[in-house]
């Protein structure tokens, strides 16, 4: 659970339900909040941010005590917003022209509010923040039991990165060094070209996020029941994201227009791998459940809805036709996004972890875990 507006004093998040005994590093939850912020096409306001965690409950002596994890992310705007966001009086001037794209019009018929920053404070992709913490956190359980996941920009508006990727371990250090996460450097150029001509037109640009994610156990999630299928969790979590539009599990676009000899992937045995594919098209989910590959997810990003370029719209105040109002945005923010994507997928891959193996500690979670490889291996 968390709560906090983006131009309020700060964002704060609960996680329950951590084993006790988990190394929690903060510099590592700060490295990746960090990430979150940087990319070619952000907008002033990471100028402005610089995102660090305070930690203020669930940890002592550096690891995870069984209570409640409490972190901070302070908004540093907030002093420049100490009037316009006042708890108790409103000192500016209403907004009342809605943007098209964004949540401003539907939030203020649903809640009934006379003034769209109600809506626009909590809707705000400021609020991720949040969940790149958590991400971290999440990422930290998972790196015990060997799994790695890596979200990485696959397109920015037109320009694509064709290459296959089959480890997105092996592709980090470029993908970290490019402006906007991309691993190459050719297309990163080609990128970053388009952004810029972008924003000289006054317009922005949505993109394509690739999820990768290695060594994932066969057997999370189940069949038995919908609501508790791995794919449909994953999906989900990452269709919650602000601005992303559309999910795809391995090549399952492509798919729909193939035939079931040309899609499926063929099941092979060997002594030493044990049970494998030759090919991944599912995405490493089959039947609501890992199978063993790597889980290869897809994210679509519609371009932010927030632009100089103006938009038609109407003041609720009085029903006349009026340009949506703009406020300081970013120009493209697919390489923050695919940090944030990276995090979310973390965080459901670790809560599946969690409740298949149990335990009060991470010793007996990775207890179980064992315990279940070894399983495997005798199938």
């Amino acid at each position: 659970m968390d709560g906090g507006e983006s131009h309020g004093k700060g964002l704060t998040v609960i996680i329950d339900g951590l084993p006790a005994g988990l190394k929690i590093n903060p510099e590592k939850i700060n490295t990746y909040l960090q990430e979150r912020q940087k990319g070619y096409g952000r907008g002033g306001r990471m100028d402005i941010e610089k995102d660090s965690v305070d930690i203020r409950g669930g940890i002592r002596g550096g690891e995870t005590i069984g209570s409640p994890v409490v972190l901070f992310i302070e908004n540093k705007d907030w002093i420049n917003w100490k009037e316009k966001m006042d708890p108790f009086e409103i000192t500016e001037e209403r907004l009342t022209k809605p943007r098209p794209g964004h949540a401003d019009l539907p939030g203020y018929l649903k809640y009934n509010r006379r003034d769209l920053r109600d809506v626009l404070e909590r809707s705000s992709a400021r609020q991720t923040a949040t969940r790149v913490a958590v991400g971290a956190i999440a990422r930290e359980i998972l790196e015990e039991l060997g799994i790695h996941v890596t979200g990485f920009v696959r397109q920015i508006g037109k320009v694509n990165f064709p290459g296959q990727i089959k480890s997105g371990k092996m592709i980090r250090e470029k993908m970290e060094q490019s402006a906007v996460r991309c691993p190459d450097e050719e297309t990163t150029k080609l990128m970053c070209k388009e952004i810029e001509k972008t924003k000289q037109e006054g317009d922005t640009l949505g993109g394509v996020i690739e999820v990768v994610c290695e060594n994932v156990i066969p057997g999370l999630g189940t069949y038995v029941q919908w609501d508790r299928r791995l794919d449909a969790h994953l999906a989900f979590s990452l269709m919650s994201i602000q601005a992303i539009k559309a999910v795809e599990i391995g090549s399952g676009i492509e798919n729909a227009s193939k035939r079931g000899s040309q899609v499926h992937d063929e099941i092979f045995y060997s002594q030493e791998k044990g049970y494998f594919r030759n090919t991944n098209r599912a995405g490493g989910i089959e039947g609501g459940m890992s199978n063993g590959e790597n889980i290869v997810l897809k994210a679509y990003m519609k371009p932010i809805p927030t632009l100089r370029r103006k938009l038609h719209s109407v003041d609720v105040e009085n029903k006349r036709e009026k340009f949506a109002f703009f406020e300081r945005s970013d120009v493209c923010a697919v390489s923050a996004a695919s940090v944030i994507c990276e995090a979310a997928i973390s965080v459901e891959l670790a809560f599946f972890y969690l409740k298949k193996f149990g335990g009060d500690t991470m010793g007996e979670l990775k207890e179980n875990f064992h315990c279940y490889k070894q399983y495997l291996k005798t199938k």
